[in-house]
Protein backbone atom coordinates (compact mmCIF):
# COMPACT_ATOMS: atom_id res chain seq x y z
CA UNK A 1 0.00 0.00 0.00
CA UNK A 2 1.36 3.18 -1.02
CA UNK A 3 1.54 5.88 1.58
CA UNK A 4 2.59 9.44 1.78
CA UNK A 5 5.79 10.95 3.32
CA UNK A 6 4.41 11.63 6.74
CA UNK A 7 2.96 8.68 6.80
CA UNK A 8 6.00 7.32 6.43
CA UNK A 9 7.51 9.35 9.30
CA UNK A 10 4.92 8.13 11.42
CA UNK A 11 5.01 4.43 11.43
CA UNK A 12 5.11 4.72 15.56
CA UNK A 13 1.62 6.24 15.75
CA UNK A 14 -2.04 4.28 16.31
CA UNK A 15 -3.39 3.04 12.93
CA UNK A 16 -6.69 3.39 12.16
CA UNK A 17 -9.09 1.05 11.04
CA UNK A 18 -11.66 1.35 8.24
CA UNK A 19 -14.96 -1.08 9.39
CA UNK A 20 -17.77 -2.11 7.35
CA UNK A 21 -20.53 -2.15 10.07
CA UNK A 22 -22.69 0.86 10.04
CA UNK A 23 -22.85 2.79 13.28
CA UNK A 24 -24.74 5.38 14.44
CA UNK A 25 -23.50 9.27 15.27
CA UNK A 26 -23.91 12.74 13.66
CA UNK A 27 -24.13 13.73 10.61
CA UNK A 28 -22.34 17.04 8.92
CA UNK A 29 -25.98 18.64 10.00
CA UNK A 30 -25.96 17.22 13.09
CA UNK A 31 -29.09 14.81 12.82
CA UNK A 32 -28.65 11.52 13.95
CA UNK A 33 -27.77 8.85 11.81
CA UNK A 34 -29.97 5.87 11.63
CA UNK A 35 -28.02 2.55 11.07
CA UNK A 36 -29.85 -0.72 10.08
CA UNK A 37 -28.51 -3.70 12.14
CA UNK A 38 -30.56 -6.36 12.34
CA UNK A 39 -33.08 -8.42 10.53
CA UNK A 40 -35.54 -10.44 12.33
CA UNK A 41 -35.95 -14.33 10.12
CA UNK A 42 -39.52 -16.66 11.01
CA UNK A 43 -37.36 -20.01 12.04
CA UNK A 44 -38.51 -23.39 12.03
CA UNK A 45 -40.55 -25.52 15.10
CA UNK A 46 -37.84 -25.90 18.28
CA UNK A 47 -37.11 -29.32 16.86
CA UNK A 48 -35.69 -28.30 13.89
CA UNK A 49 -33.76 -25.03 15.30
CA UNK A 50 -30.48 -26.62 15.40
CA UNK A 51 -30.18 -27.25 12.13
CA UNK A 52 -31.24 -23.83 11.16
CA UNK A 53 -28.07 -22.88 13.19
CA UNK A 54 -26.02 -25.48 11.98
CA UNK A 55 -27.17 -24.38 8.37
CA UNK A 56 -26.36 -20.97 8.94
CA UNK A 57 -22.84 -21.89 10.16
CA UNK A 58 -22.39 -23.75 6.56
CA UNK A 59 -22.74 -20.49 4.84
CA UNK A 60 -20.04 -18.93 6.17
CA UNK A 61 -21.93 -16.53 8.72
CA UNK A 62 -20.15 -15.14 11.91
CA UNK A 63 -22.63 -16.90 15.07
CA UNK A 64 -22.55 -14.04 17.40
CA UNK A 65 -25.18 -15.51 20.15
CA UNK A 66 -27.07 -18.03 21.29
CA UNK A 67 -28.77 -17.72 24.25
CA UNK A 68 -31.79 -19.98 25.82
CA UNK A 69 -33.66 -18.39 28.39
CA UNK A 70 -35.65 -20.27 31.04
CA UNK A 71 -39.24 -18.81 29.68
CA UNK A 72 -38.89 -20.61 26.78
CA UNK A 73 -37.36 -17.10 24.95
CA UNK A 74 -34.11 -18.21 22.42
CA UNK A 75 -32.12 -15.51 20.50
CA UNK A 76 -29.88 -16.59 17.75
CA UNK A 77 -28.05 -13.93 15.87
CA UNK A 78 -25.51 -14.84 12.75
CA UNK A 79 -23.35 -11.98 10.87
CA UNK A 80 -22.61 -12.77 6.98
CA UNK A 81 -18.99 -11.38 5.94
CA UNK A 82 -18.46 -8.05 5.95
CA UNK A 83 -22.06 -7.21 6.94
CA UNK A 84 -23.13 -4.27 8.99
CA UNK A 85 -26.63 -6.01 9.10
CA UNK A 86 -26.62 -9.26 10.98
CA UNK A 87 -29.93 -11.54 11.09
CA UNK A 88 -31.91 -12.94 14.34
CA UNK A 89 -33.99 -16.11 14.50
CA UNK A 90 -34.59 -18.43 17.60
CA UNK A 91 -38.39 -18.89 19.91
CA UNK A 92 -41.34 -16.39 20.62
CA UNK A 93 -39.48 -13.77 18.30
CA UNK A 94 -41.11 -13.24 15.14
CA UNK A 95 -44.73 -15.36 14.44
CA UNK A 96 -44.38 -15.06 10.79
CA UNK A 97 -44.13 -18.69 9.03
CA UNK A 98 -40.71 -20.11 8.21
CA UNK A 99 -39.84 -19.38 4.69
CA UNK A 100 -42.77 -16.72 3.96
CA UNK A 101 -39.26 -13.66 3.98
CA UNK A 102 -38.19 -13.83 0.53
CA UNK A 103 -36.20 -11.22 -1.66
CA UNK A 104 -33.44 -10.89 1.28
CA UNK A 105 -30.55 -8.80 -0.64
CA UNK A 106 -27.16 -9.72 0.01
CA UNK A 107 -24.92 -7.29 -1.84
CA UNK A 108 -21.48 -8.72 -3.18
CA UNK A 109 -18.89 -6.89 -5.50
CA UNK A 110 -18.35 -10.09 -7.37
CA UNK A 111 -21.45 -12.49 -7.76
CA UNK A 112 -20.13 -15.84 -9.42
CA UNK A 113 -17.36 -15.50 -7.05
CA UNK A 114 -19.79 -15.19 -3.50
CA UNK A 115 -21.95 -18.57 -5.72
CA UNK A 116 -18.89 -20.25 -5.79
CA UNK A 117 -18.16 -20.22 -2.42
CA UNK A 118 -21.36 -21.06 -1.67
CA UNK A 119 -21.65 -23.90 -3.71
CA UNK A 120 -18.39 -25.27 -2.50
CA UNK A 121 -20.07 -25.11 0.92
CA UNK A 122 -22.59 -27.44 -0.18
CA UNK A 123 -25.58 -25.10 -0.24
CA UNK A 124 -27.70 -25.00 -3.80
CA UNK A 125 -27.43 -21.61 -5.64
CA UNK A 126 -29.44 -20.81 -8.87
CA UNK A 127 -27.43 -19.74 -11.77
CA UNK A 128 -26.16 -16.30 -12.37
CA UNK A 129 -28.69 -14.26 -14.33
CA UNK A 130 -30.04 -10.93 -15.32
CA UNK A 131 -33.69 -10.00 -15.26
CA UNK A 132 -35.16 -9.77 -18.62
CA UNK A 133 -38.68 -8.37 -16.90
CA UNK A 134 -38.63 -6.00 -14.22
CA UNK A 135 -38.84 -7.26 -11.04
CA UNK A 136 -37.86 -11.08 -12.12
CA UNK A 137 -35.16 -11.21 -9.60
CA UNK A 138 -38.18 -11.67 -7.13
CA UNK A 139 -40.07 -14.29 -9.12
CA UNK A 140 -39.41 -17.57 -6.99
CA UNK A 141 -40.78 -19.64 -10.08
CA UNK A 142 -37.91 -18.55 -12.28
CA UNK A 143 -39.74 -16.51 -15.00
CA UNK A 144 -38.44 -13.64 -16.94
CA UNK A 145 -34.56 -14.26 -16.03
CA UNK A 146 -32.18 -14.78 -18.37
CA UNK A 147 -28.80 -16.70 -17.61
CA UNK A 148 -25.23 -15.13 -17.52
CA UNK A 149 -24.52 -11.32 -16.73
CA UNK A 150 -26.18 -8.71 -17.94
CA UNK A 151 -25.33 -6.15 -20.90
CA UNK A 152 -21.77 -4.57 -20.74
CA UNK A 153 -21.88 -6.27 -16.52
CA UNK A 154 -24.05 -3.46 -15.70
CA UNK A 155 -23.60 -2.44 -12.27
CA UNK A 156 -27.41 -3.79 -9.79
CA UNK A 157 -28.76 -6.08 -12.48
CA UNK A 158 -26.61 -9.62 -11.99
CA UNK A 159 -28.27 -11.63 -9.73
CA UNK A 160 -28.10 -15.41 -7.93
CA UNK A 161 -30.44 -16.98 -5.19
CA UNK A 162 -31.05 -19.50 -2.50
CA UNK A 163 -32.78 -20.12 0.41
CA UNK A 164 -31.41 -20.89 4.09
CA UNK A 165 -32.24 -23.98 6.07
CA UNK A 166 -35.74 -22.53 6.94
CA UNK A 167 -37.16 -21.88 3.43
CA UNK A 168 -36.24 -18.15 3.41
CA UNK A 169 -35.08 -16.80 -0.01
CA UNK A 170 -32.45 -14.62 -0.02
CA UNK A 171 -30.67 -12.93 -3.42
CA UNK A 172 -27.18 -11.99 -3.96
CA UNK A 173 -26.92 -8.73 -6.35
CA UNK A 174 -23.80 -7.98 -7.58
CA UNK A 175 -22.89 -3.59 -7.32
CA UNK A 176 -19.80 -2.71 -8.32
CA UNK A 177 -20.52 0.94 -8.89
CA UNK A 178 -22.86 2.73 -6.97
CA UNK A 179 -24.99 5.44 -8.50
CA UNK A 180 -24.40 9.53 -7.63
CA UNK A 181 -24.78 10.15 -4.04
CA UNK A 182 -24.94 6.20 -2.90
CA UNK A 183 -21.47 6.44 -1.49
CA UNK A 184 -19.12 3.19 -2.46
CA UNK A 185 -19.60 -0.56 -2.86
CA UNK A 186 -18.47 -2.81 -0.85
CA UNK A 187 -14.95 -2.27 1.45
CA UNK A 188 -13.20 -4.96 -0.20
CA UNK A 189 -9.78 -4.79 -0.07
CA UNK A 190 -8.74 -3.86 -3.26
CA UNK A 191 -11.38 -0.91 -2.91
CA UNK A 192 -9.97 0.14 0.07
CA UNK A 193 -6.20 -0.11 -1.20
CA UNK A 194 -7.63 2.39 -4.53
CA UNK A 195 -9.46 4.52 -1.47
CA UNK A 196 -6.61 5.09 0.13
CA UNK A 197 -4.07 5.38 -2.64
CA UNK A 198 -6.97 8.41 -3.81
CA UNK A 199 -6.49 9.86 -0.19
CA UNK A 200 -2.73 9.68 -0.50
CA UNK A 201 -2.89 11.70 -3.65
CA UNK A 202 -5.38 14.69 -2.36
CA UNK A 203 -2.99 14.76 1.06
CA UNK A 204 -0.09 15.11 -1.01
CA UNK A 205 -1.68 18.55 -2.56
CA UNK A 206 -2.65 19.51 0.73
CA UNK A 207 0.22 18.84 3.18
CA UNK A 208 2.36 21.62 1.70
CA UNK A 209 -0.02 24.59 2.71
CA UNK A 210 -1.69 22.47 5.43
CA UNK A 211 -1.00 23.89 9.33
CA UNK A 212 0.23 20.83 11.79
CA UNK A 213 -1.87 18.01 11.82
CA UNK A 214 -2.05 14.44 11.92
CA UNK A 215 -2.21 12.13 8.79
CA UNK A 216 -5.49 9.91 10.23
CA UNK A 217 -7.31 12.47 10.77
CA UNK A 218 -7.41 13.57 7.19
CA UNK A 219 -7.73 10.22 5.95
CA UNK A 220 -10.64 9.53 7.51
CA UNK A 221 -12.50 12.79 7.10
CA UNK A 222 -11.72 12.18 3.81
CA UNK A 223 -12.89 8.41 3.80
CA UNK A 224 -16.09 8.87 5.39
CA UNK A 225 -16.64 11.31 3.00
CA UNK A 226 -16.40 9.28 0.18
CA UNK A 227 -18.50 6.50 1.76
CA UNK A 228 -20.96 9.12 2.44
CA UNK A 229 -21.10 9.44 -1.01
CA UNK A 230 -19.37 12.71 -2.22
CA UNK A 231 -16.72 13.77 -4.67
CA UNK A 232 -13.39 13.14 -4.44
CA UNK A 233 -12.88 16.77 -4.81
CA UNK A 234 -15.64 16.96 -1.87
CA UNK A 235 -14.39 14.46 0.41
CA UNK A 236 -11.11 16.49 -0.25
CA UNK A 237 -12.72 19.71 1.19
CA UNK A 238 -14.36 17.89 3.89
CA UNK A 239 -10.66 16.37 4.99
CA UNK A 240 -9.61 20.16 4.79
CA UNK A 241 -12.38 21.27 6.94
CA UNK A 242 -11.93 18.52 9.37
CA UNK A 243 -8.68 19.61 9.84
CA UNK A 244 -9.03 23.30 9.95
CA UNK A 245 -12.35 23.75 11.41
CA UNK A 246 -15.68 24.73 9.18
CA UNK A 247 -18.72 24.09 7.47
CA UNK A 248 -18.57 20.15 6.14
CA UNK A 249 -20.57 20.14 2.46
CA UNK A 250 -23.59 18.07 2.05
CA UNK A 251 -23.87 15.42 -0.32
Amino acid sequence: MIVDEQRRNQRSDPSYRVCAQSSGGINADHELAHSVQLDLLPCSSSSRRSSSVAGRNKLGWRLDADFPFDNGFRVVQFTPPGSGCSVQFGTKITPATPGSAQGLYLVVSDVEAARKDLVARGIEVSEVFHPRTPGAQFQTDGSGRISGPAPEHSTYNLFATFRDPDGNGWLFQEITTRLPGRGLSNLAVTTLTELLQEAEKHHSEYEPTAPKHHWSGWYAAYIVARQDGKTSEEAAKDAKLHIEGGTLTTP
